[in-house]
């Protein structure tokens, strides 16, 4: 049985300028968000540390915002947004697991960043989240979608070893139930949606040592880690195998080591 990860606020953020970026593209394709009289109420599913749900309110300056996540590391962390904002909405944080979330109120956004991924069967909770959206709402996220790339591929083969599959197994394949976009499509159309999907690659260059090892120590690795986190020296070994298997996939270029990062992005509005 799987143990939830342990996360890491400082080590998630080391890589915020690459991180955010796909939330500022998925963010600029989400349409005028309907108006009532009352302030936008908005929900941001796994908001992490809070960097990216505070920029909603840039957005909607008035709306009441509530960033949710299952750890209380990165709420904790989030929390330091919390309060009112400079153009008169509200900004709140609070605990909820996207595998069971279910709204309690309507919600003119439910947007979700680079979180879904950890939720298997997302795509089922589709039918309630959009029920739950007032007419004219929107459904938006986005999430990685480089499963089969060296970086994730190398660390569920070295998990499935005979020396780590006892502790590991399973650990570094965590991400297959991720629909392409055609598939999220035709999910979210069948609710009746107008549904805009599409999937980027952003070659990023990355600096200094070993730093796929480093991006992969605040998101993929992060299970790992925790199931190793009793045992110092076996997390060390583990560490050591697949730095050099990163390495020779990854190698430093004289301008840094180029990272592929695939992403796949949805935007579901619902009928007015």
């Amino acid at each position: 049985m799987h143990v939830a990860p342990t996360w890491d606020p400082q080590q998630y953020l080391r890589h915020a300028g690459h991180r955010t970026r796909p939330f500022h593209d998925l963010l600029a394709r989400i349409p005028e968000l309907p108006r009532r009289g009352r302030p936008a109420r908005i929900a941001d599913l796994g908001c992490g540390p809070g960097n990216v749900t505070v920029q909603l309110a840039d957005r909607w300056p008035e709306a009441r915002i509530t960033g949710l996540d299952s750890s209380a590391e990165m709420l904790e962390e989030a929390r330091t947004y919390a309060g009112p904002t400079p153009g008169g909405g509200h900004l709140d944080f609070g605990l909820a697991d996207a595998a069971h979330w279910l709204p309690e109120e309507p919600y003119d956004l439910i947007i979700s960043n680079a979180a879904l991924q950890w939720v298997p069967n997302h795509a089922d909770s589709f039918p309630a989240w959009i029920q739950a959206l007032t007419p004219g709402g929107t459904l938006a996220f986005q999430v990685p979608g480089n499963f089969t790339a060296p970086s994730h591929a190398l660390l569920g083969e070295l998990c499935d070893e005979p020396q780590w599959r006892p502790r590991l197994r399973g650990h570094g394949r965590r991400f297959v139930h991720i629909l392409d976009p055609a598939g999220y499509l035709e999910r979210l159309t069948s609710l009746g949606c107008a549904v805009d999907a599409w999937e980027t690659t952003y070659v990023q260059l990355l600096q200094g040592e070993d730093p796929v090892l480093d991006w992969v120590k605040g998101t993929a690795l992060r299970p790992v880690l925790t199931a190793l986190e009793g045992d110092p020296a076996a997390r060390e070994e583990f560490l050591d195998q697949y730095r050099d298997l990163l390495r020779k996939s990854y190698p430093p270029g004289p301008h840094g080591t180029v990272f592929p990062f695939r992403r796949i992005f949805v935007v579901a509005h619902k009928e007015s």
